[in-house]
């Protein structure tokens, strides 16, 4: 049985929502019916996810920013609560990645990771404060199980997502005395991801994290959509500052990616 979520009348930007898991979680919320933002850094990608993300009678709107950049992170999301209102529901997905064993991983790269990760969604959540609806308002920020879990070839993954785990729980305690809820979602191994294509990249890869995940099977964007439109919900209304697993107890497990460590 699944649960249905109504968001009509409601505002909701997602950040990173042009490919991917953020996509899918876009696509839920406008299928329940919210005004829709989405953004990210490259327009073609903006303009093609609000042309599939468009409903009849309820356009989506799209924001081609880069995270990095607080000044023009600051503006579009101005922007939005000019065209839109007041926000009710803030997702905050850009991100990062790429394997590599951390004496090879250069300060550039790993400046890099972090920068878009975590400078990022402090950018986000920074500029998207004066405009969200408060109280009310849900900030629901897309983190990863390397928060939590130590997972080779991952160092400045597992560091960025970590520092974004903390700055949900430090900003659920300072902002929830106005009524503004944050949480994160930390999806596992989601099926059919540019990120899971770069740590599973083989059959035999793909088999092996399968078989780790104590449901057994790769999760989909519907799945971390779902955990998303409950945490934006009257549903989570008493839910601040939680970091929501959706990864079948992938990380119970221990989370093993699907390369082998390499000297």
């Amino acid at each position: 049985m699944r649960a249905t979520f109504d968001y009509s009348g409601c505002t909701v930007m997602v950040v990173g929502g042009t490919s991917g898991i953020n996509l899918g979680i876009a696509r839920a919320f406008a299928d329940a019916g919210a005004r829709l933002g989405v953004a990210s850094r490259n327009p073609a990608k903006v303009d093609a996810a609000v042309a599939m993300l468009s409903r009849p009678g309820r356009r989506a709107l799209g924001y081609a920013f880069d995270v990095r950049d607080a000044e023009a992170v600051a503006k579009a999301l101005t922007r939005f609560r000019a065209e839109a209102g007041e926000i009710d529901v803030l997702v905050s997905g850009a991100a990062g990645n790429f394997p590599a064993p951390a004496h090879r991983i250069s300060p550039n790269g790993f400046k890099a990771v972090v920068d878009i990760d975590l400078l990022g969604t402090f950018h986000v959540m920074k500029a998207a404060y004066p405009h969200m609806r408060k109280p009310g308002g849900s900030i629901i920020n897309i983190s990863a199980p390397q928060a939590v879990v130590a997972s080779p070839h991952q160092l400045h993954v597992c560091a960025a997502k970590a520092g974004v785990d903390m700055v949900t729980r430090c900003l659920a305690v300072e902002w929830g005395p106005e009524g503004l809820r944050v949480n994160s979602v930390l999806p596992g191994p989601i099926a059919g991801t540019e990120g899971m294509a770069r740590l599973a990249p083989t059959a035999e890869a793909r088999e092996r994290i399968s078989a780790s995940v104590p449901l057994r099977r790769f999760g989909t964007p519907e799945d971390v959509a779902g955990a998303c439109l409950f945490l934006g919900s009257d549903a989570a209304r008493y839910v601040n500052g939680a970091v929501l697993m959706v990864d079948g107890g992938w990380a119970l497990a221990g989370a093993p990616l699907g390369f082998e460590p390499q000297p």
